[in-house]
């Protein structure tokens, strides 16, 4: 038996699965989508042959009948390897309004209404759903709650941690472009006044001892930390994976470093969160 891993992803169009295989990358599984059925076995060969373990594929089910059937080459790529298959289901009046709001055109309409393309997608999806090892019905799902749905029945190793990116920076050197939440620590006296220590930066202990002198510190720490508190369990809770949090000064070498590095210390050692940092500013010459 192969050590490779394989989900296939099947469903209902309408039904959510692109915003499933987004979920299967925030889980670290290769995805590919859009496989004709034909070419299923080269694609599994290959992936064998390199270190991918965990994939997600998902087939184009409904291709022509030349390009392969779907459930013949699911069926024979489970036989020599662990695979599994995930249907994604909806209630055809929310699959209705999806493509009247979106503006798609179902891939099985050929001049009919959208009700009949779900039903004819329903009869030609019916073998793969009984085969299904997974059934989801997204009808009331949110995106993070069909993240957790996934997360539950495939990834083995528990819930996926929120990846949280503390990046120091300097105002004056422009914001960094990805930042979800912006904190401003220029209100912090300023090291770089005081002789020697503008030469070195907020890592340093000197630098460290000068900014705890000043009372604003510990009631910024407190605030800060409470709000992320607060806030970290609901984008968990809403299926984010990944989080941005900018710490700006003057020049971004010593008050940021030295506050970002104060807030990955109130959350060191939380199971939910994987911390980092980024101190974009700090080799900046003084």
């Amino acid at each position: 038996m192969s050590s490779l891993r394989i989900v296939f992803v099947t469903g209902l169009s309408g039904a959510g699965l692109s915003q499933a295989i987004k979920s299967f990358e925030d889980l670290g599984f290769y995805c590919i989508e859009h496989l004709p059925p034909g070419v299923l076995d080269a694609a599994v060969e290959a992936l064998e042959n390199s270190e991918v373990r965990d994939v997600a594929i998902a087939l184009d089910v409904r291709s022509d009948a030349r390009l392969g059937d779907a459930r013949t080459a699911i069926d024979r790529v489970i036989r020599t390897h662990y695979a599994k298959v995930l249907f994604l289901d909806a209630a055809d009046e929310l699959l209705v309004r999806r493509f009247s709001q979106t503006r798609r055109r179902h891939p099985l309409a050929q001049g009919g209404s959208v009700r009949e393309a779900i039903e004819a997608d329903r009869r030609v999806l019916a073998r793969l759903r009984e085969r299904a090892d997974v059934v989801i019905d997204t009808t009331n799902l949110t995106h993070g709650g069909l993240k957790d749905r996934i997360a539950g029945a495939f990834r083995a190793d528990g819930p996926v941690p929120l990846a949280v990116t503390f990046v120091s920076f300097g105002f004056k050197f422009g914001l960094p472009t990805d930042l979800d939440l912006l904190f401003d620590v220029r209100f912090l006296r300023n090291p770089n006044y005081e002789e020697p220590l503008a030469e070195q930066t907020g890592e340093d202990p000197a630098v460290g001892a000068f900014i705890e002198d000043d009372p604003s510190l510990d009631p910024f720490l407190a605030k800060v930390a409470d709000l992320l508190d607060y806030l970290l369990p609901r984008y968990l809770a809403e299926g984010k994976t990944q989080l941005t949090i900018g710490i700006g000064c003057t020049g971004g070498r010593h008050r940021s470093v030295y506050v970002a590095r104060r807030l990955i210390q109130h959350f060191a050692g939380d199971p939910r969160l994987d911390l980092s940092f980024e101190a974009r500013d700090m080799a900046r010459a003084a």
